[in-house]
This record gives structure tokens, sequence and C-alpha cells, in this order.
């Protein structure tokens, strides 16, 4: 790997959050990145590495800015302004590692993208792409909706951001509870997103991420609740697949292969959380459904209860869906299919997968066979389209 292509998986996305910061233009600041790096391959193998590649690549993306802003008629009028902006802002940006938590570009970068003036259902979204790199497609598939849809959404958004100029910070305290939520959620998508399509590099950022967060709010509880649930699922990371990529349940998994210090964390972290008497919301339920997960023998009785008090304060199809699992493990497979059959989601790959596991440990192999195409034909994933071949093959072969 050349050094710029490294530079660029290692601090591609800390260094889109410091131009962000210093031209407040999305656009601009992605394709005058773009432009640096492009330089840096023609120039670095010539004149060598410089000293500090992160630093030369966020100099040269500014100085291209201004000739760009130069050169742009819509920006001549503003032109004295924006670069005295671009000059004075310059010098308070730190290119090397923070002393200071509040000095991240990124979690600046979160609360940007999760400022209330924006809406709800494009502050995650946003903070996605810019933040992580998933692409427009990618994220419209997370959040279930059509891709122009999603388009639109990133654009209006950036041009809210850049025509209100939003200011590019952490908020004081007297403000910080308004965005917290937007921002928990979306450091979650991110380990999410990075557990699901096993990209470790966000989930590992996630988790570091919510340690900034407890870290900056140490009062509040749910920051500690989320940083809990990452740990707890990420402990398990290296006993999902097996050698060749393929996904193992957790019933069937290797637990020495579970990362211990994590799970150690993750439980001390839930247990101050209740102890500071928060455990009734949303991600303190998730993380004791992760701890019960890491037992043995797993306690389904107490998972189903929690899942019932999880409903309760976040009724997600998701959440739903979960608790029929949980369900059917106390009450019988069923009674887990009487509450799937409740349940709406058309492109959620994984609702007829669980009505054909049901269907199959009732026996009844040709209902649970359609049931496992309708998944197939969902599925975007590779490893899991391979589990639900080798599921729907090994009932034909029964």
């Amino acid at each position: 790997m050349s050094p710029v292509e490294s530079l660029y998986r290692k601090d591609g996305d800390r260094i889109l959050a410091a131009l962000i910061g210093l031209l407040h233009d999305f656009d601009l600041a992605e394709e005058m990145m773009q432009e640096a790096f492009v330089a840096a391959l023609n120039l670095w193998p010539v004149h060598g590495v410089p000293a500090n590649p992160r630093s030369w690549i966020v100099t040269t993306a500014r100085h291209k800015a201004i000739d760009c802003i130069r050169r742009n008629i819509r920006f001549r009028d503003k032109l004295p302004e924006l670069c005295r902006l671009i000059e004075d802002e310059v010098e308070s940006v730190s290119f090397e590692e923070s002393a200071t938590m509040l000095a991240d570009d990124r979690l600046r970068l979160i609360f940007t993208c999760c400022h209330p003036a924006l809406p709800l259902d494009a502050q995650i979204p946003l903070t996605l792409h810019t933040l992580c790199g998933l692409s427009t497609e990618e994220i419209a598939r997370c959040f279930l909706v059509p891709l122009p849809t999603m388009a639109q959404r990133l654009v209006r958004a950036k041009r809210k951001i850049r025509d209100a100029r939003i200011p590019y910070r952490v908020p004081p305290d007297d403000l910080l509870a308004q965005r917290l939520d937007a921002v928990l959620t979306t450091v979650y998508l991110i380990f999410t997103e990075g557990y699901a399509a096993t990209r470790q590099d966000l989930s590992t950022e996630a988790i570091r991420l919510g340690r900034l967060l407890v870290e900056l709010i140490p009062g509040r509880q749910e920051p500690r609740a989320l940083l809990s649930l990452m740990l707890l699922h990420d402990s398990r990371r290296d006993a999902r697949t097996d050698d060749a990529g393929d996904i193992v349940l957790l019933d069937d998994q290797d637990r020495s292969k579970w990362n211990q210090a994590q799970i150690q964390e993750g439980i001390a972290l839930l247990n101050v959380v209740l102890n500071a008497g928060a455990g009734h919301t949303r991600y303190a339920l998730e993380a004791a459904i992760a701890a019960l997960h890491s037992e043995t023998p797993t306690d389904w009785r107490r998972i189903a209860g929690l899942y019932n008090l999880l409903l309760g304060v976040h009724p997600s199809p998701v959440v739903f869906l979960n608790r029929a699992i949980a369900v059917a493990m106390v009450e019988g497979p069923e009674r887990g299919l009487q509450l799937l059959n409740e349940l709406e989601l058309s492109q959620y790959h994984l609702l007829p997968a669980a009505k054909a596991h049901l269907l199959r440990l009732l026996g009844r192999e040709k209902e649970a066979a359609t049931y496992y195409q309708q998944a197939l034909s969902l599925v975007v994933s590779e490893p899991e389209r391979r589990f639900l071949e080798k599921r729907l093959g090994a009932g034909r072969d029964s």
C-alpha cells in the first residue's frame, strides 16, 4: 500500500472533518480533499513523503479551495471574507492528536451534522456519509428508503449547514442535551454498520467516539450505556465467522475467542449505569440483553422481559422482531410466529429468515423454504447470503 493510500485509509475522515471546519462547505471540502490526494499521488513519489503528511494534505486542500473560490464567479463578492475566514481558522486547527477530548475534529463534525436546525431524517445519514465514507446507496439501504430520497436529504442538509453557517463545534453544556440523542444514534449506527459488514475500522471508530462522549459528558449515563453495549457486542467479533468467513450463530460460537476484557469492561460500565438508576433507557436495556447473551445458559425468559421494557422506550420493528424470537425460545415457535406475522418489514431480510427458522423448528420445511427464498431475494451481505443458502439446502436434504 502506498503512503498516500495508507494516509487516506487511516486519516481521510479526520482530514475531511478538519476541512469542513475550515471551509464551512461539505461539498467543497470533499472535492478539495480529493484534489489534494491526487496531488500527493503525483508529487510524493518524486519529492518524497513530507514530514507531516496529514498537515500537507490539509494545507494543499486549503490552497486549492482558495483558488477554486477565486475562479468561481458566484463567490467573487464574498471572496475577501471567505479567504480571511479560511486563513483565520487554519491558525486554530491542530493536525496532531489533541490533548483534550473537546478538540477532536470528528466529534465536532458529528455535533455539527446533528444540529437541531437540520431535519432529523438527515442528521444521521449526513454523519455516516461524511465521517464514515458510506455511499448514499449504503445509507439508503440502512434506513430502508429509496436511493433518490436519501440523496435529496443529503444535498439539502449540506446546503442548510453552508447557508445557515451552522457552527462547527461541540455545543455548550446548556445546548448539549437536545443533540445528544441524535449523536448517540449516529455513533451506534456507525458501530452496527461496521459490525454487520465486518468492517472493524468503523466499529473501532464508533467505540473510540463512545469513549470521547463518556469523557465529554461524565454526568450523563446514556453515553456510558452505549459504550457498554458496543463493547459487549464487539467482544464476540472473532467468533462470529469461521475461517471461510461464514456466519457462526451465537449458540455455536467458540466462546474462548470472545474478548473477556471487553466483556468485563462492558459489564462494569453497565453496573455504573444501573447503580445510577438509569437502567430503563434504550441503550442500558440493550446492553443488559447483550450481557445476558454472554452467560451460559442463556436466560431467555429474562431477555424476553427486557425486550418488553425496550419496546416501551424504543418501539421499533427490529426490537419487536427480536422480542418475538426471545418469546419463541420461552413459549415455543408457534407463539413466535404469531408475533412475527403481526410485523410489517417488507425490505428487511431478517423477518422472513426468522419465520423460516421457526417454521423449521415446527417441522414445516416446505413453508420454511419459501421464506428462505424470500430472505435471499432481499439480503445484501454475502456472508448472510451464504448462510441462508446453507439453511435452505439443509432443509431440502432433510
